[in-house]
């Protein structure tokens, strides 16, 4: 019965170990593996912004502050949101 208990022990320290040996390893690999799902399998989509601490990052934010100081009239067609009334009812 000693030899039993021993052995369980063992197996669930194993497994406890395995478990937070996994969640160490996708902490320090998530953010390259998840570029490279595909966006039909739930991936970022191409318009997703750049991810912090990379230098496109750093350029995608100096843009959206130069845009959010421009006049709302100066901004473009492409930063409107799309108000009920534009919306067609079939």
């Amino acid at each position: 019965m000693r030899t039993r208990h021993i052995a369980t022990l063992v197996a669930l320290s194993l497994a406890g170990g395995a478990l937070c040996g996994c969640g160490t390893i996708n902490e320090k690999l998530s953010g390259t593996v998840s570029d490279a799902i595909p966006v039909w399998a739930g991936g970022l989509s191409a318009d997703a912004p750049p991810r912090p601490g990379t230098a496109k990052y750093d350029e995608y934010m100096k843009e959206r502050e130069r845009k959010r100081l421009l006049p709302a009239a100066e901004r473009g067609e492409e930063a409107k949101p799309a108000s009920p009334s534009q919306a067609v009812i079939q």
